[in-house]
């Protein structure tokens, strides 16, 4: 089953707009959702949270629409983001007390499991909760009513590397079972490596590239070349660098000629935002 099915959701705005966004994600893995600053993945989390109204596509959630189910499927979604800024003075236990109450299946034994595991103290208060423990905090309150699908926006940004580490750890526990599925917006490819199953790279509100990381990466090879090679393949390159010992390029791999005699490598996923972002600048 497809823990989440996007199919042409489009939001417009003054400066910015979704523009057919499209993307799948099977239910028991962690897609990794991709792009810079801007580029449209907080809007899209919204959208599927059903906190904007795309003006139009469709959203499934475990099969369901999420327009005409959004009362059902938000007691199976559970959602995070990389800072909690609202009740900030106080504390965890009365912030539960509050939430607890919107969701028919909420827990009180797997809540405080996931306190202990956590090591959060129910009488501190938000306001005194590292980032890394808010992102904690409401994993816990997503796990305490059962949520079947986690979306999280940046819930790494900010974090140390053994706390990010940490993190993704939690995450590859919990989809180990096959029932959780999480949707993850990161602007930092080095956490996707470790744990993503899947990539969805959305740039200027729309989707360059969706699907397994191992396809997803594949779909690409960097190219290292000299100057008087460029003109030979620059028609092919999504872009590329020039510097005084020759030519870097991002190319698809169907478009590389395996007879040329230009060396190339597997590009990780990080140059391949890089290099996808900068074929607009090559061609204003």
């Amino acid at each position: 089953m497809l823990a989440l099915d996007i199919k042409h959701l489009n939001k417009k705005y003054e400066h910015f707009e979704l523009n057919n966004v499209s993307f799948q994600l099977e239910q028991g893995y962690i897609m990794g959702f991709i792009g810079a600053n801007g580029a449209g993945k907080t809007t899209t989390i919204k959208a599927i949270l059903d906190l904007i109204r795309a003006d139009s596509g469709e959203i499934r959630i475990l099969g369901k629409n999420m327009s005409e189910n959004e009362i059902e499927l938000k007691q199976v979604i559970g959602s995070a983001f990389g800072d909690m800024n609202f009740y900030t003075r106080n504390k965890i236990k009365t912030l539960t007390n509050v939430i607890k109450r919107f969701y028919a299946n909420w827990d009180d034994e797997t809540y405080y499991k996931y306190l202990r595991k956590f090591n959060l103290i129910e009488d501190k208060k938000i306001a005194e909760l590292s980032t890394g423990m808010k992102v904690k905090y409401s994993l816990a309150i997503a796990l305490s009513h059962g949520a079947k699908l986690l979306i999280l926006d940046e819930p790494t940004s900010g974090l140390d590397p053994i706390a990010r580490d940490n993190l993704l750890d939690i995450f590859r526990e919990l989809v180990q079972d096959g029932e959780i599925s999480i949707l993850f917006s990161t602007h930092i490819t080095s956490d996707l490596e470790k744990c993503a199953d899947y990539i969805t790279y959305i740039h200027n509100g729309q989707i360059i590239n969706s699907g397994e990381k191992e396809q997803f990466i594949d779909t690409y090879r960097l190219l290292n070349g000299k100057k008087d090679q460029l003109d030979i393949v620059k028609n092919q390159l999504i872009s590329y660098k020039t510097s005084s010992f020759g030519f870097t390029g991002l190319i698809h791999t169907k478009d590389l000629d395996p007879s040329l005699d230009i060396q190339w490598t597997i590009p990780n996923i990080e140059e391949i935002m890089i290099y996808c972002s900068r074929k607009e600048d090559l061609y204003v």
